[in-house]
């Protein structure tokens, strides 16, 4: 049990079943709309705790560090949407022209918090960087993501971009998501410890809201019967487009980050929050962004990429925790308090 906790993501097992429990029972009618109703109360409220968990001060601590949070920034906003423009366009031959958008999509989004802090932890890096790093790109990326996709997918002329991407959508973005954040920052005084000292409520929030999401987006799928358009070997395709994407950006960091000569507490900040894509912020963005039943083929990349990179960062993790074994860095010390304190994939 311990080897299968390791190496597969529980979380993922449940978002799995819930797309199971979408196949046999979708929602329809009625249900749809009060499932769209719930998504909608769902994510304002995810990202209200987001900005009540995350502290201001640990934001502004890390941006004195310009050239790692320069680097991690345009690993995430330009290296990785250039990867997947070509990776998505030669797909396009082969996959539903959804799945390929999906593929694009998740090379858009924001870098994760959670996991990027707690690999950084794990193997020996600057936590405080990483901490900076993930949460900025998380920030940025709420009001980013949505101009990029807005501007770039009807540039490519992918599925999605005519009449699923408008500035409304970007309006819808910025009132579910960016000012339930700040209201959330605001609060901060008044609820942030007591956030703090009940993790329960607001991990079922955080991974409960994600989980009606999907179930919601794959139900609309379901009814519309796009599904019987998605094969094995499309899944296969998928997840090796993933591969490529994630072996590719790994390696450039890494070369970036030693052509640079930073040290290596930092290369791995740099590595492990520039090589992350946030499904928690991914999938109510395509929610709003994205209309129509075809959502749940444009996340589905974005499902299989976040199993993919906790894989190969737990892997690579171990490996730089071997190297920096001969001492103790500082940073690491702080890794499992700054992990706690802040709970967000």
């Amino acid at each position: 049990m311990t080897f299968i906790r390791r190496f597969i993501d529980p979380y993922l097992m449940l978002l799995i079943a819930t797309v199971a429990l979408a196949a046999v029972l979708p929602a329809r009618g009625e249900g749809a709309r009060i499932a769209d109703g719930a998504v909608t109360v769902a994510v304002a409220l995810l990202f209200f705790l987001y900005g009540a968990r995350l502290a201001p001060a640990a934001i502004w601590a890390g941006l004195t560090h310009w050239r790692l949070q320069g680097l991690v920034f345009l690993s995430t906003f330009a290296l990785f949407p250039l990867l997947g423009l070509g990776v998505s366009s030669a797909a396009r031959a082969w996959l539903p022209g959804e799945i390929a958008t999906g593929i694009l999509f998740l090379t858009l989004l924001p870098s994760t918090v959670q996991s990027s802090i707690a690999f950084t932890g794990i193997a020996g890096g600057n936590v405080p960087a990483a901490l900076c790093s993930a949460s900025v790109s998380n920030l940025v990326g709420t009001v980013l993501t949505p101009l990029i996709v807005a501007l770039l997918l009807p540039l490519v002329g992918l599925p999605g971009a005519s009449g699923g991407v408008s500035w409304h959508a970007i309006q819808s973005i910025a009132a579910q998501i960016l000012l339930p954040f700040v209201a959330g920052q605001l609060a901060r005084p008044l609820i942030g410890g007591w956030i703090a000292r009940h993790k329960g409520p607001t991990t079922l929030v955080d991974r409960g809201s994600i989980l009606l999401v999907v179930y919601a987006a794959f139900s609309e799928g379901v009814v519309a019967g796009i599904w019987h358009a998605v094969s094995a070997g499309d899944l296969a395709l998928v997840l090796v487009c993933n591969g490529v994407l994630l072996a590719a950006v790994i390696a450039l960091t890494t070369w970036g980050a030693r052509r640079l000569r930073f040290s290596k507490p930092d290369e791995i900040a740099i590595v492990f929050c520039g090589s992350k894509k946030s499904m928690a912020s991914g999938i109510p963005m395509a929610t709003i962004l994205f209309a129509g039943s075809s959502v749940s083929l444009i996340v589905l990349p974005l499902m299989i990429f976040h199993q993919v990179q906790l894989f190969v960062c737990a892997v690579l993790a171990r490996r730089y925790a071997a190297q920096t074994a001969g001492g103790i860095d500082p940073a690491r010390a702080d890794a499992g308090v700054v992990a706690a304190a802040v709970d967000n994939r």
